[in-house]
């Protein structure tokens, strides 16, 4: 089968297309057949080993695992003896943050992956997983966002920030979302009932004030998190000093700032799926490209400054 692969650590240059052997199914996994991914910061930050501590995970000098990619949507072709939820034929989506989805087959836990809604299709579903476990995990599980509460949602244009108004909408939250003036209008369509637009208004210097700050840009200071917000959620990260400042700022605080990386549940991707299916959350993809340009896509999200998502399909 085909896959993009790495061998060493760098940009998106490295990456190569090159023929690799199909995946064999475990007892607890299915075998899908991908025809779909999306881009995420957590693909080429693995591709970069960066943060470097990372690398004690992922492999010090090279990477352990070869083929890059989280998110994907495809079809199952095959289950282990122990799975339960899924059988061949079905329509699914999920994410795996070890790696591997960029590939024309993925073996995947069963508990990695969601049903597609009858109506969806695979390029969008396939920009649903990291990001959209993030925003719901962020909104909802971290966050504790009740109906009528209002929430700050930082970053509110881009990947996790633009399913991050939709579903604190969805729960009844009164959303103000930050973004650049060039995106107010689209955060608008996306629900939410204010905007700040961070070239006219400084973010550091706001004195609104919200049950919830939601930062999935990386660029808040402990110190806006306290002022703005009653409690908050740290996603992004603009460099890994910040964040670390950020974190142990907040170890002799009070104010209740939580900091977590999305986990893949099963139980998670199906409400997503469910919101999708009802009309309360859609998926903005900015941009499509082909398999074999997935450098180019990981090189376009890199700038951070993609709205909504960006998706890459495999030939079938």
């Amino acid at each position: 089968m085909k896959a993009i692969t790495k061998t060493s650590y760098g940009g998106p240059e490295i990456l190569q297309l090159e023929e690799v052997e199909k995946p064999s199914v475990g007892d607890n996994q299915v075998l899908v057949k991908v025809y779909a991914n999306s881009a995420n910061p957590a693909d080429w930050h693995t591709l970069r080993g960066d943060p470097f501590f990372a690398r004690f995970a992922t492999g010090l000098l090279k990477p352990k695992d070869k083929i890059l990619g989280a998110d994907f949507s495809g079809v199952v072709e095959e289950t282990g003896k122990n799975v339960k939820h899924f059988q061949p034929g079905d329509r699914v989506f999920g994410e795996y943050l070890k790696g591997g989805a960029f590939a024309e087959y993925l073996s995947i836990n069963e508990e990695h992956c969601g049903k597609m809604p009858a109506n969806s299709g695979f390029e969008e579903m396939a920009s649903v997983p990291i990001a959209g476990l993030t925003a719901i995990q962020g909104v909802v599980t971290h966050g504790k966002l009740k109906a009528g509460e209002s929430v700050l949602i930082n970053g509110a244009s881009g990947g996790v920030g633009h399913f991050a108004i939709q579903i604190a909408k969805a729960y009844g939250g009164v959303v103000t979302g930050v973004c650049s003036s060039r995106n107010a209008g689209f955060v608008r369509e996306l629900g939410a009932d204010h905007v700040l637009a961070y070239d006219k208004t400084n973010i550091h210097e706001h004195h609104g004030k919200y049950d919830l700050v939601i930062d999935t840009h990386g660029n808040l200071f402990h110190a806006d998190f306290k002022r703005m917000g009653h409690r908050g959620v740290l996603i992004g990260f603009t460099t890994m000093g910040h964040m670390i400042r950020l974190l142990l700022r907040s170890l002799f605080s009070q104010f209740p700032l939580t900091q977590f990386t999305a986990q893949a549940k099963r139980q998670d991707l199906q409400t997503l799926a469910s919101l999708i299916e009802n009309g309360s959350l859609r998926v903005n993809v900015e941009k499509t490209y082909s398999y074999a340009d997935i450098p180019q896509a990981i090189t376009y999200i890199e700038k951070m400054h993609t709205r909504g998502k960006v998706a890459m399909v495999w030939d079938h």
